[in-house]
């Protein structure tokens, strides 16, 4: 009888615990769930050295796939190509996906930029690190900007382009851009609101973990995002340089980078097409995988 008391105290305990680090660090109890999740399916997390720096990546699919390499965007993560990623890998091919420097587990360097050129030497000094010497290429949001400028200067390292909800073009936000930095759950509330259509209720303690994380990357953000409003990287003038084939996809309710500038970027791009996802949002590589996998894969075939 006393064992027994003793391991229902134990597990009550662990129980409690449990509860208490969910309550005051849920963030990390969900990017544990999504790691294992991806790992279960067979994506490999993995770490190398890019320019000196630490640098985490996923890689997922058939070591003799065809390669293809996918770009996170601003305060985003490797893992933001969870959903659309499966989709590649059942097709059969290898797919990675690299934290940026400064983002998800890859090192935060003091000393860098973290403006897009500097980010696209990041991608080239990755694929260089893995041997990659040509790949089918795809950047969302920020990411897409990275690729853009990466596939501009190196044309004979991509062989097809994807472009998802991507910035780049000469056009200031006409939104308050500091919302990538939220300091209150209003703000938070008004970041979603940009991101997504219809976004769900964020309960709290949540709001609160996504809060402090974002007090903790803010110098990050803000210094990627200064570098991006100066307008000196933008690549309307670039674009039409591009010659390999390009598939750029929106969400049609997008309101961080409208999809004006994605028929503008087609139009820019005589060789692209354009596919349009009707009630989808910035977030359409997470929300709306299902509508566009197939897309890809036809495109990448």
């Amino acid at each position: 009888m006393r064992k027994l008391i003793w391991a229902i105290v134990i597990m009550v305990a662990i129980i409690s615990a449990t509860v208490w680090g969910f309550v005051a660090r849920p963030l990390a109890y969900f990017n544990a769930l999504t790691s294992v999740q991806m790992r279960l399916g067979g994506a490999k997390s993995l770490y190398l050295t890019v320019l000196g720096h630490r640098i985490h990546y996923y890689v997922w699919g058939p070591e003799t796939g065809a390669p293809v390499v996918l770009v996170h965007g601003l305060g985003g993560r490797s893992e933001d190509w969870r959903n659309l990623a499966p989709y590649l890998v059942r097709s059969g091919f290898r797919v990675y996906m690299p934290d940026l420097p400064g983002y998800g587990r890859s090192d935060k360097p003091s000393d860098f930029s973290y403006s897009i050129p500097d980010e696209a030497n990041a991608v080239l000094g990755f694929m260089n690190a893995l041997g990659l010497m040509q790949v089918d290429l795809g950047g969302w949001s920020m990411g897409g900007w990275i690729v853009q400028n990466f596939a501009i200067q190196h044309p004979e390292r991509v062989r097809k382009l994807m472009l998802f909800d991507s910035a780049g073009l000469y056009e200031k936000p006409t939104w308050n851009t500091d919302l990538f930095m939220p300091v209150s759950a209003v703000e938070l509330d008004q970041l979603d609101a940009l991101l997504m259509p219809h976004p769900p209720a964020v309960p709290g303690f949540i709001a609160q973990d996504i809060l402090r994380t974002s007090r903790n990357r803010a110098w990050i953000i803000r210094r990627a995002m200064d570098s991006m409003l100066t307008g000196r990287d933008v690549t309307d003038k670039l674009l039409p340089q591009l010659k390999m084939p390009v598939l750029i996809l929106w969400g049609a309710l997008d309101h961080i980078t409208p999809l004006s500038q994605g028929e503008t970027m087609h139009r820019l791009v005589p060789q692209s097409q354009l596919e349009v996802v009707p009630e989808c949002g910035h977030m359409m590589p997470v929300q709306c995988a299902d509508k566009i996998g197939a897309k890809v894969v036809e495109f990448l075939k």
